[in-house]
């Protein structure tokens, strides 16, 4: 049994890594015939490599349960990449793949560390993959959704002052609701979405003084309310989102650099004002000093992608458990210990991929609304792994955001995958006009 764990990890290994050199590889390709074969070599990768998981973890289980998973899971792959291809065959094959690789990493990690959570977050993104089917429609059809960029900020903002009137707090955060007593929803990660499109349509149509400066209110309004949800992680992606779209769309480096440094007195006041922020602070500058209290949370983390090495200890041979909050906050972690440095590299690599995609789509299309939209995702979605990543490697200090596609949380699953399907459909745009 060892033997074959041994092997399996391995084996995964070989398999993120040919995915990852045939997803840079794609990136290049103009040939549409030499696209297809990468594609396919990706496909089949993504599937091996889900099957050797589920095995893995088959092997030491012996759970029917998890034939049943895992069942599930192949059918959403095999329907999402029919369907989305049949429907929209003008969307980036590369994107979609990458998505659904993913995904397929956090339902491993997730299964291996708890069962349920996986089950909770396979629904989540099916359901989320199957509305996603009219998104990129919707795109195409109501060209008029960048008319209404002053009230997507206000329903933003709405929401946000809802959730600090009647939120709930977990992890010394105010940012999410419960719905009926029965679920509960963190309405920031829909927010994010609402944000780009307010920006995006605002700027859209000019960058004069005037609008600068009453946009920039609006969005310091809405950063601003997230700060009091004491969610400074999100507050952060909020912001830098903000300077760089703004940035984009007016080409002048002096708001960029006079945003980043007004950022960096934001984020010393910020130091100054809120306790947790300090002890934050504290536990990353030295998180061995206070490893039994505020600094033990970073120390396990760094325990375990030491623990790991290049190869990792194997499904189910670490402990990436003794982690608080590894499911979401610090997954990076329970993947480094039990699947190795080389293949958190990989994972790296392909969020790079994915973030290059994001950018490319900009740079592709030609209405001005769309290409903001497009770089404002681009820049959130990388802020945000750069933000989840760097806080449990200890290179900066932890802010408590999701790892796209797979921490655990049902809104930011839904939200990402909303996200990546507008940006798809500004790309079959874009390739059904050319």
């Amino acid at each position: 049994m060892y033997i074959v764990i041994e092997l399996t990890k391995y084996l995964m290994l070989i398999m993120i890594g040919a995915y990852t050199y045939h997803a840079f590889r794609a990136s290049g390709k103009r040939n549409k015939n030499a696209l297809e074969v990468t594609f396919r070599w990706m496909t089949l990768f993504l599937f091996l490599f889900h099957f050797t998981g589920y095995f893995t973890m088959y092997l030491q289980l012996q759970s029917d349960k998890l034939l049943l998973l895992y069942g599930g899971q192949v059918l959403l792959f095999v329907l999402v990449i029919g369907f989305y291809k049949i429907i929209y065959p003008g969307i980036s094959g590369l994107l979609l793949r990458n998505m659904l690789m993913l995904l397929s990493i956090g339902y491993i990690i997730l299964t291996r560390l708890s069962f349920d959570k996986a089950v909770r977050q396979f629904i989540i993104s099916g359901v989320a993959l199957g509305l996603g089917l009219l998104v990129p429609l919707i795109i195409r059809k109501l060209s008029y959704i960048r008319n209404y960029g002053w009230i997507y900020g206000i329903v933003g903002l709405v929401f946000l002052v809802l959730v600090l009137l009647i939120g709930t707090e977990n992890y010394g955060a105010t940012s999410w609701l419960t719905v009926f007593g029965l679920f509960t929803i963190q309405p920031t990660e829909f927010v994010k979405l609402l944000f780009v499109f307010c920006i995006a349509s605002l700027f859209a149509e000019g960058t004069d003084f005037k609008r600068v400066i009453a946009v920039t209110v609006m969005a310091g309004a809405i950063v601003l309310a997230v700060v009091f949800q004491k969610d400074l992680g999100g507050a952060l992606i909020f912001f830098v989102t903000y300077i760089f779209m703004l940035y984009g769309a007016s080409g002048k480096p002096l708001y960029l650099f006079t945003g980043l440094a007004g950022g960096s007195v934001a984020a010393w006041v910020a130091y100054r004002l809120f306790d947790h922020v300090k002890v934050r602070v504290m536990a990353w500058r030295n998180p061995f000093g206070y490893i039994d209290k505020e600094g033990y949370q970073i120390s396990q983390s760094l325990f375990a992608i030491g623990t790991g090495g290049w190869f990792g200890m194997g499904l189910y041979q670490g402990l990436p458990t003794t982690i608080p909050v590894v499911d979401s906050d610090f997954v990076f972690s329970a993947i480094a210990e039990e699947f190795g440095g080389l293949f958190a590299i990989c994972l790296i690599l392909l969020y790079v991929n994915c973030f290059l995609v994001l950018i490319n789509v900009s740079l592709k299309t030609s209405d001005n609304f769309y290409r903001l939209l497009s770089m404002g995702f681009a820049v959130m979605f990388g802020f945000q792994v750069f933000l989840s990543i760097g806080g449990v490697i200890k290179f900066i200090p932890s802010t408590g955001v999701t790892l796209p596609f797979i921490s655990s949380g049902g809104s930011s699953i839904v939200a990402m995958i909303i996200m990546f399907m507008i940006v798809q459909g500004i790309y079959n745009d874009a390739n059904v006009l050319n």
